[in-house]
């Protein structure tokens, strides 16, 4: 299941970034941890719950601008789906009349 594109993905209760003074960067999650850099890192970071699956989608395919488009994308909502199938994800989905 590939997370939707306007969904907004969030920590999970219990999961939060180590420290940014720390090296490497883990994304702490109950009874495990893992280790995160380059591109996971950049993922996990905008998981704020306030930047969209797409934002980060078209964040990083400004960072990785000589990656194929389409490839990044593809990895981003992977990455995303397997979060989400380890309970360190979750989604919100805003209702677009509560937007208004």
């Amino acid at each position: 299941m590939n997370p939707e594109l306007h969904a907004r993905p969030r920590l999970a209760a219990g999961c939060r970034l180590s420290e940014p003074n720390r090296d490497p960067r883990m994304l702490l999650m109950p009874e495990r941890a893992l280790r995160l850099n380059g591109p996971s890192l950049e993922i996990v970071l905008r998981c704020d719950g306030r930047h969209t699956v797409q934002q980060i989608i078209s964040e990083l395919q400004k960072i990785y601008s000589k990656a194929v488009p389409e490839r990044v994308e593809k990895d981003i909502l992977g990455y995303l789906t397997l979060l989400h199938d380890q309970r360190a994800l979750d989604f919100t989905v805003e209702d677009a009349a509560a937007q208004k």
